[in-house]
């Protein structure tokens, strides 16, 4: 038997890739989810995560698990939310990144308005910046957004290193300024982009500024340049290129800010769906690497 509990500590671990931060999480002890993880490997007969004092990494039966783990508590939520459906209706006003919603969200929020019907959800999709003082404004229930690493408010769902994204052909060419598309201030990947150039001395000059995540995407699509991304969110046909004349980029932290109206139903099931779902929002695959001049 899987144990649900069992799977709710793999999974907040497996998400966060910190035995503590999944403590802080869940409400309990370190201990507990450590307990928690060990019965789990016990039972399924594999190792599922790769610990030292600095670091913890999934293995290849790890990534495997996360499948199964999410698709059991998902079923478990979804018999839940069935039977209770009758008593959840009203408004939830979400605001929700951009890159989040071009990855695994619609799939999940067509789920939740299937299952409650009596809800009547107003997405907002913006810049992380923009969304979070919309929040603060009281104009939106919770936001799903972006946070650079180190802190600060929010429920963490999943961290992601930023990586340089480029077209599969292009080519960096080593005597030019580095050909740069980012959004529009006040974008999180922008400011850490700048940053990372500037402490690295490095050359770039502005070929393309977005107001949206999609206008990105095509202008990386069409060659024009290269554009700081979350890795686990790279669209299809676009890959993160490897290079060791680029600096490397922040870590990213996606967080749900939650306000006293998502506390009660119906907000709260759908922050529990969006928190227990957080590694199904993502694309799990091995981008390839753009090559250099």
């Amino acid at each position: 038997m899987l144990d649900p509990a069992w799977l709710r500590s793999f999974v907040t671990v497996a998400r966060t890739l910190s035995f503590t931060q999944a403590a802080a999480l869940l409400g309990t002890r370190q201990s507990t989810v450590s307990e928690h993880v060990r019965k789990l490997e016990a039972v399924s007969g594999v190792r599922l995560f790769v610990r030292d004092t600095h670091m913890v990494a999934l293995t290849s039966d790890g990534e495997a698990m996360i499948g199964f783990a999410t698709s059991i508590l998902d079923t478990q939520d979804r018999a839940l939310r069935h039977f209770a459906r009758g008593d959840l209706e009203g408004r939830i006003r979400l605001g929700v990144s951009e890159d989040i919603v071009l990855a695994g969200l619609p799939l999940l929020l067509r789920r939740f308005t299937a299952e409650h019907p009596k809800v009547v959800l107003e997405l907002t999709v913006g810049l992380s910046e923009i969304l979070r003082d919309r929040f603060a404004r009281g104009e939106l229930d919770f936001a799903f957004l972006k946070r650079r690493g180190g802190g600060g408010a929010g429920e963490g769902v999943w961290r992601d290193p930023l990586v340089w994204m480029a077209a599969p052909d292009f080519r960096l060419d080593r005597d030019q300024p580095l050909p740069l598309i980012v959004l529009a201030p006040p974008a999180i990947t922008r400011m850490s982009a700048l940053e990372a150039l500037e402490r690295a001395g490095r050359p770039w000059r502005l070929m393309c500024t977005s107001e949206s995540q999609s206008g990105i995407h095509a202008a990386v699509a069409a060659g024009l340049g290269v554009a700081p991304h979350a890795r686990s969110l790279l669209p299809e046909g676009l890959v993160e290129l490897r290079d060791d004349r680029l600096p490397p980029l922040d870590e990213v932290e996606f967080v749900i800010l939650v306000g006293q109206p998502a506390r009660r139903d119906p907000a709260r099931a759908l922050v529990e769906m969006i928190k227990t779902n957080g590694s199904l929002l993502r694309r799990r695959r091995n981008p390839a690497a753009a090559t250099t001049a």
